[in-house]
Protein backbone atom coordinates (compact mmCIF):
# COMPACT_ATOMS: atom_id res chain seq x y z
CA UNK A 1 0.00 0.00 0.00
CA UNK A 2 1.29 3.67 -1.14
CA UNK A 3 1.97 6.14 1.54
CA UNK A 4 -0.31 8.16 -0.29
CA UNK A 5 -3.50 5.31 -0.22
CA UNK A 6 -2.67 4.79 3.83
CA UNK A 7 -3.10 8.08 4.20
CA UNK A 8 -6.39 8.49 2.58
CA UNK A 9 -7.62 5.24 4.48
CA UNK A 10 -6.45 6.94 7.33
CA UNK A 11 -8.06 10.31 6.95
CA UNK A 12 -11.51 8.21 5.57
CA UNK A 13 -11.29 5.74 8.90
CA UNK A 14 -11.21 8.93 11.20
CA UNK A 15 -13.84 10.82 9.58
CA UNK A 16 -16.43 7.69 9.63
CA UNK A 17 -14.83 7.47 13.37
CA UNK A 18 -15.58 11.20 14.23
CA UNK A 19 -18.98 10.93 12.67
CA UNK A 20 -20.28 8.00 14.51
CA UNK A 21 -19.09 9.87 17.61
CA UNK A 22 -21.00 12.88 16.77
CA UNK A 23 -24.09 10.53 16.29
CA UNK A 24 -23.64 9.22 19.66
CA UNK A 25 -22.97 12.62 21.94
CA UNK A 26 -25.55 14.29 23.06
CA UNK A 27 -26.13 18.03 23.20
CA UNK A 28 -28.21 20.75 25.11
CA UNK A 29 -29.91 21.92 22.10
CA UNK A 30 -32.87 22.54 19.88
CA UNK A 31 -33.90 22.84 16.55
CA UNK A 32 -37.01 25.39 15.44
CA UNK A 33 -37.26 25.32 11.70
CA UNK A 34 -40.49 26.66 9.82
CA UNK A 35 -43.72 25.02 10.06
CA UNK A 36 -47.33 25.07 8.48
CA UNK A 37 -49.22 28.30 7.61
CA UNK A 38 -53.25 27.74 7.70
CA UNK A 39 -54.99 30.71 5.52
CA UNK A 40 -57.86 31.96 8.61
CA UNK A 41 -60.15 32.94 5.77
CA UNK A 42 -60.26 28.96 4.52
CA UNK A 43 -60.69 25.40 5.49
CA UNK A 44 -58.56 23.16 7.47
CA UNK A 45 -59.28 19.08 7.80
CA UNK A 46 -62.15 20.40 5.64
CA UNK A 47 -63.85 22.89 7.64
CA UNK A 48 -64.12 26.88 7.78
CA UNK A 49 -61.08 27.58 10.34
CA UNK A 50 -63.70 31.05 11.38
CA UNK A 51 -67.29 30.33 11.45
CA UNK A 52 -69.50 32.97 12.08
CA UNK A 53 -73.07 32.47 13.06
CA UNK A 54 -76.12 34.98 14.22
CA UNK A 55 -74.53 37.94 12.03
CA UNK A 56 -74.48 38.77 8.44
CA UNK A 57 -71.07 37.76 6.59
CA UNK A 58 -69.09 38.74 3.58
CA UNK A 59 -67.24 36.75 0.59
CA UNK A 60 -63.29 36.63 1.12
CA UNK A 61 -61.07 35.93 -0.99
CA UNK A 62 -56.81 35.75 -1.15
CA UNK A 63 -54.88 34.61 2.06
CA UNK A 64 -54.97 35.65 5.44
CA UNK A 65 -52.04 33.04 6.53
CA UNK A 66 -51.26 32.39 10.41
CA UNK A 67 -47.68 30.82 10.83
CA UNK A 68 -45.96 28.60 13.07
CA UNK A 69 -42.79 27.27 14.09
CA UNK A 70 -42.21 23.58 14.92
CA UNK A 71 -39.53 23.13 17.55
CA UNK A 72 -38.14 19.55 18.45
CA UNK A 73 -39.26 17.94 21.94
CA UNK A 74 -38.34 18.46 25.18
CA UNK A 75 -37.45 14.84 25.44
CA UNK A 76 -35.61 14.66 22.59
CA UNK A 77 -31.95 14.45 22.62
CA UNK A 78 -29.82 16.23 19.87
CA UNK A 79 -26.88 14.63 19.36
CA UNK A 80 -23.65 16.48 17.44
CA UNK A 81 -24.04 15.91 13.75
CA UNK A 82 -27.74 17.74 14.12
CA UNK A 83 -26.70 20.34 15.90
CA UNK A 84 -23.89 21.17 13.14
CA UNK A 85 -26.09 20.13 10.52
CA UNK A 86 -28.44 22.55 11.91
CA UNK A 87 -26.35 25.38 12.50
CA UNK A 88 -25.22 25.29 8.63
CA UNK A 89 -28.66 24.73 7.49
CA UNK A 90 -30.37 28.30 6.11
CA UNK A 91 -34.11 27.42 7.23
CA UNK A 92 -33.27 26.04 10.59
CA UNK A 93 -31.49 27.72 13.68
CA UNK A 94 -30.18 25.56 17.14
CA UNK A 95 -30.69 27.56 20.19
CA UNK A 96 -29.85 26.35 24.01
CA UNK A 97 -32.66 23.73 25.08
CA UNK A 98 -33.31 25.70 27.85
CA UNK A 99 -34.54 28.60 25.40
CA UNK A 100 -37.27 26.58 24.49
CA UNK A 101 -38.32 24.69 27.59
CA UNK A 102 -36.98 26.71 31.04
CA UNK A 103 -36.82 25.68 34.19
CA UNK A 104 -36.88 21.60 33.47
CA UNK A 105 -40.63 22.42 31.86
CA UNK A 106 -41.46 19.12 30.08
CA UNK A 107 -43.15 18.67 26.89
CA UNK A 108 -46.65 17.79 28.26
CA UNK A 109 -46.09 20.89 30.84
CA UNK A 110 -45.20 23.57 27.16
CA UNK A 111 -48.04 21.47 25.21
CA UNK A 112 -50.58 22.81 28.21
CA UNK A 113 -49.22 25.95 28.79
CA UNK A 114 -49.46 26.61 25.03
CA UNK A 115 -52.67 25.38 24.71
CA UNK A 116 -54.00 27.48 27.30
CA UNK A 117 -52.11 30.71 25.60
CA UNK A 118 -53.73 29.50 22.11
CA UNK A 119 -57.30 29.76 23.70
CA UNK A 120 -56.92 33.28 25.08
CA UNK A 121 -55.44 34.12 21.76
CA UNK A 122 -58.97 33.51 20.28
CA UNK A 123 -61.01 35.04 22.51
CA UNK A 124 -58.92 38.10 22.87
CA UNK A 125 -58.99 38.07 18.82
CA UNK A 126 -62.59 37.95 18.88
CA UNK A 127 -62.99 41.00 21.56
CA UNK A 128 -60.32 42.84 19.30
CA UNK A 129 -61.84 42.53 16.02
CA UNK A 130 -65.35 43.38 17.29
CA UNK A 131 -63.94 46.36 18.57
CA UNK A 132 -62.21 47.53 15.31
CA UNK A 133 -65.83 47.01 13.82
CA UNK A 134 -67.65 49.19 16.75
CA UNK A 135 -69.74 46.35 17.88
CA UNK A 136 -70.39 46.36 21.51
CA UNK A 137 -68.71 43.30 23.31
CA UNK A 138 -69.52 42.70 27.43
CA UNK A 139 -66.38 41.94 29.42
CA UNK A 140 -66.87 40.76 33.15
CA UNK A 141 -64.22 39.98 36.02
CA UNK A 142 -64.67 35.99 36.72
CA UNK A 143 -63.05 33.21 38.82
CA UNK A 144 -60.37 31.81 36.37
CA UNK A 145 -59.21 28.98 38.36
CA UNK A 146 -58.82 27.85 41.90
CA UNK A 147 -55.70 26.55 43.36
CA UNK A 148 -56.75 23.29 45.44
CA UNK A 149 -56.10 22.91 48.90
CA UNK A 150 -56.68 27.18 49.20
CA UNK A 151 -59.04 28.86 51.39
CA UNK A 152 -60.92 29.45 48.14
CA UNK A 153 -61.18 25.48 47.17
CA UNK A 154 -64.90 24.50 47.72
CA UNK A 155 -65.69 28.24 48.56
CA UNK A 156 -65.46 29.81 44.90
CA UNK A 157 -65.40 27.86 41.47
CA UNK A 158 -64.32 28.43 38.44
CA UNK A 159 -66.27 30.94 36.65
CA UNK A 160 -67.94 32.59 39.27
CA UNK A 161 -68.38 36.16 38.75
CA UNK A 162 -66.91 38.68 40.94
CA UNK A 163 -68.88 41.73 41.38
CA UNK A 164 -66.85 43.49 44.16
CA UNK A 165 -64.52 42.64 47.05
CA UNK A 166 -64.97 43.86 50.91
CA UNK A 167 -67.74 45.75 49.08
CA UNK A 168 -65.45 47.83 46.40
CA UNK A 169 -66.28 46.98 42.66
CA UNK A 170 -64.00 44.84 40.52
CA UNK A 171 -63.52 46.23 36.75
CA UNK A 172 -60.54 44.32 36.10
CA UNK A 173 -58.19 40.69 37.21
CA UNK A 174 -55.65 43.19 38.59
CA UNK A 175 -58.37 44.60 41.55
CA UNK A 176 -58.97 41.58 42.90
CA UNK A 177 -55.21 40.64 44.00
CA UNK A 178 -55.19 44.66 45.06
CA UNK A 179 -58.30 44.60 47.23
CA UNK A 180 -57.31 41.15 48.56
CA UNK A 181 -53.41 42.03 49.39
CA UNK A 182 -54.73 45.31 51.76
CA UNK A 183 -55.52 42.21 54.08
CA UNK A 184 -52.91 40.42 55.85
CA UNK A 185 -52.69 36.79 56.02
CA UNK A 186 -55.92 34.96 57.95
CA UNK A 187 -58.09 38.15 57.89
CA UNK A 188 -61.06 37.33 56.53
CA UNK A 189 -62.25 38.49 52.56
CA UNK A 190 -65.79 39.09 51.78
CA UNK A 191 -66.44 38.11 47.43
CA UNK A 192 -69.50 38.80 46.22
CA UNK A 193 -70.04 37.03 43.32
CA UNK A 194 -72.60 35.69 41.03
CA UNK A 195 -71.87 31.80 40.77
CA UNK A 196 -71.09 30.22 37.56
CA UNK A 197 -73.81 28.23 36.76
CA UNK A 198 -76.50 31.20 37.39
CA UNK A 199 -74.06 33.38 35.06
CA UNK A 200 -74.15 30.93 32.44
CA UNK A 201 -77.87 30.17 32.82
CA UNK A 202 -78.54 33.96 32.46
CA UNK A 203 -76.11 34.07 29.56
CA UNK A 204 -78.05 31.17 27.74
CA UNK A 205 -81.10 33.39 27.93
CA UNK A 206 -79.59 36.50 27.39
CA UNK A 207 -80.68 38.51 30.36
CA UNK A 208 -78.83 39.94 32.42
CA UNK A 209 -77.52 38.49 36.21
CA UNK A 210 -79.88 38.70 39.04
CA UNK A 211 -78.30 36.55 42.08
CA UNK A 212 -75.53 37.30 44.06
CA UNK A 213 -73.51 35.82 46.93
CA UNK A 214 -71.69 37.20 49.59
CA UNK A 215 -69.07 34.46 50.43
CA UNK A 216 -66.48 35.31 52.88
CA UNK A 217 -62.74 33.58 52.55
CA UNK A 218 -59.95 33.75 55.79
CA UNK A 219 -57.04 34.19 53.33
CA UNK A 220 -53.64 32.40 53.77
CA UNK A 221 -50.56 33.66 53.80
CA UNK A 222 -48.29 33.55 50.31
CA UNK A 223 -44.79 31.55 50.25
CA UNK A 224 -42.83 33.65 48.23
CA UNK A 225 -43.87 37.26 49.81
CA UNK A 226 -46.35 36.70 52.86
CA UNK A 227 -48.93 38.42 51.53
CA UNK A 228 -52.35 37.62 51.92
CA UNK A 229 -53.77 35.77 49.36
CA UNK A 230 -57.24 33.63 48.77
CA UNK A 231 -56.01 30.86 46.32
CA UNK A 232 -57.68 31.94 43.07
CA UNK A 233 -56.53 33.27 39.29
CA UNK A 234 -58.62 36.13 38.02
CA UNK A 235 -59.79 36.46 34.44
CA UNK A 236 -61.54 38.25 31.87
CA UNK A 237 -64.98 36.62 30.45
CA UNK A 238 -66.45 37.69 27.26
CA UNK A 239 -70.25 38.39 26.09
CA UNK A 240 -70.51 38.35 22.29
CA UNK A 241 -73.81 39.55 20.41
CA UNK A 242 -73.29 36.78 18.19
CA UNK A 243 -71.28 33.38 17.79
CA UNK A 244 -67.77 33.33 16.53
CA UNK A 245 -65.95 29.89 16.42
CA UNK A 246 -62.50 29.04 15.41
CA UNK A 247 -61.34 25.97 14.45
CA UNK A 248 -57.90 24.94 14.36
CA UNK A 249 -56.05 21.56 16.03
CA UNK A 250 -52.94 21.10 16.70
CA UNK A 251 -51.62 24.71 16.87
CA UNK A 252 -50.54 26.50 20.29
CA UNK A 253 -49.30 29.78 21.57
CA UNK A 254 -50.83 32.87 21.61
CA UNK A 255 -48.97 34.40 18.16
CA UNK A 256 -52.11 33.65 15.48
CA UNK A 257 -54.39 36.41 17.71
CA UNK A 258 -53.78 38.87 14.79
CA UNK A 259 -54.61 37.10 11.91
CA UNK A 260 -57.35 35.23 13.54
CA UNK A 261 -58.67 39.14 14.28
CA UNK A 262 -58.13 40.48 10.78
CA UNK A 263 -60.09 37.24 9.58
CA UNK A 264 -62.90 38.07 11.67
CA UNK A 265 -63.01 41.39 10.58
CA UNK A 266 -62.29 40.72 6.78
CA UNK A 267 -65.48 38.17 7.37
CA UNK A 268 -67.71 40.72 8.97
CA UNK A 269 -66.68 43.69 6.40
CA UNK A 270 -68.54 44.55 2.88
CA UNK A 271 -65.24 45.06 1.22
CA UNK A 272 -62.45 42.61 0.47
CA UNK A 273 -59.83 43.27 2.75
CA UNK A 274 -57.20 41.41 0.74
CA UNK A 275 -58.06 42.45 -2.48
CA UNK A 276 -56.95 38.39 -3.61
CA UNK A 277 -53.61 39.29 -2.45
CA UNK A 278 -51.68 36.71 -0.47
CA UNK A 279 -50.64 38.09 2.90
CA UNK A 280 -49.53 36.28 5.89
CA UNK A 281 -48.43 37.48 9.57
CA UNK A 282 -47.63 36.81 13.03
CA UNK A 283 -48.13 38.79 16.31
CA UNK A 284 -50.05 38.07 19.46
CA UNK A 285 -53.43 40.66 20.45
CA UNK A 286 -54.65 41.79 23.38
CA UNK A 287 -58.42 43.03 24.12
CA UNK A 288 -58.28 46.51 22.86
CA UNK A 289 -56.27 45.35 19.46
CA UNK A 290 -52.47 46.20 20.53
CA UNK A 291 -49.77 43.94 18.79
CA UNK A 292 -47.21 41.89 20.57
CA UNK A 293 -44.04 40.67 19.74
CA UNK A 294 -43.69 36.81 19.05
CA UNK A 295 -40.49 34.18 19.16
CA UNK A 296 -39.41 32.36 15.70
CA UNK A 297 -40.05 35.36 13.20
CA UNK A 298 -37.17 33.96 10.89
CA UNK A 299 -38.43 30.88 10.67
CA UNK A 300 -42.06 32.25 10.42
CA UNK A 301 -41.12 34.71 7.37
CA UNK A 302 -39.76 31.92 5.84
CA UNK A 303 -42.66 29.44 6.22
CA UNK A 304 -44.84 32.50 4.80
CA UNK A 305 -42.80 33.03 1.69
CA UNK A 306 -42.63 29.06 0.81
CA UNK A 307 -46.15 29.45 1.19
CA UNK A 308 -46.52 31.81 -1.16
CA UNK A 309 -47.03 35.36 0.61
CA UNK A 310 -45.96 38.17 -1.00
CA UNK A 311 -46.60 40.53 2.06
CA UNK A 312 -45.95 39.62 5.74
CA UNK A 313 -47.46 41.43 8.97
CA UNK A 314 -44.62 41.77 11.02
CA UNK A 315 -45.00 42.98 14.84
CA UNK A 316 -43.47 46.54 15.73
CA UNK A 317 -41.15 45.07 18.12
CA UNK A 318 -40.26 42.25 15.94
CA UNK A 319 -39.04 44.44 13.01
CA UNK A 320 -35.58 45.12 13.30
CA UNK A 321 -34.99 41.12 14.10
CA UNK A 322 -37.41 40.17 10.64
CA UNK A 323 -35.25 42.65 8.63
CA UNK A 324 -31.55 40.62 9.19
CA UNK A 325 -33.24 38.44 6.90
CA UNK A 326 -35.89 38.96 4.70
CA UNK A 327 -36.55 35.85 1.98
CA UNK A 328 -36.75 36.99 -1.33
CA UNK A 329 -39.83 38.66 -3.04
CA UNK A 330 -41.62 39.03 0.66
CA UNK A 331 -42.27 42.63 1.76
CA UNK A 332 -42.23 43.00 5.62
CA UNK A 333 -44.87 45.65 6.90
CA UNK A 334 -44.38 46.94 10.26
CA UNK A 335 -48.06 46.94 12.43
CA UNK A 336 -48.48 47.79 16.20
CA UNK A 337 -52.49 47.40 16.34
CA UNK A 338 -55.21 45.85 14.45
CA UNK A 339 -56.04 49.25 12.89
CA UNK A 340 -52.73 49.60 11.75
CA UNK A 341 -52.72 46.45 9.93
CA UNK A 342 -56.46 46.83 8.19
CA UNK A 343 -55.17 50.39 7.00
CA UNK A 344 -52.32 48.33 5.61
CA UNK A 345 -54.50 45.79 3.99
CA UNK A 346 -57.02 48.17 2.33
CA UNK A 347 -53.48 49.90 0.72
CA UNK A 348 -51.99 46.08 -0.29
CA UNK A 349 -56.05 45.09 -2.12
CA UNK A 350 -55.15 48.55 -3.75
CA UNK A 351 -51.99 47.98 -5.19
CA UNK A 352 -50.85 51.19 -2.99
CA UNK A 353 -47.86 49.67 -1.59
CA UNK A 354 -45.51 52.66 -1.87
CA UNK A 355 -46.59 53.85 1.43
CA UNK A 356 -46.45 50.92 3.80
CA UNK A 357 -44.89 51.02 7.07
CA UNK A 358 -41.79 48.92 6.18
CA UNK A 359 -39.60 47.50 8.74
CA UNK A 360 -35.80 48.20 8.86
CA UNK A 361 -32.77 46.26 10.59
Amino acid sequence: MSRRTATMLAATLMLFALLCAGLFIKVPYSEMSPGPTVNTLGESRGEPVLRISGHKTYQTSGHLNMTTVRVTGADYDMNLVEAVYGWLSHDNIVVPHENLYPDGKTEEQSTQENAEEFSQSQESAKVAALKQLGIPVTSRVIVASVVKDSPSDGRLHAGDVIRSVDGSPVKEPGDVAKLVTKHKAGQPVVFTVVPAKEAAAAEKAQRETRGTEKVTITSGKSPEDGRAVVGIRAGTDHTFPFTVDINLADVGGPSAGLMFALGIVDKLTPQDLTGGRFVAGTGTIDDDGKVGPIGGIQMKTIGARNAGARYFLTPADNCAAAAKETPSGLTLVKVATIGDAVKALEKISKGDTAGLPSCRP
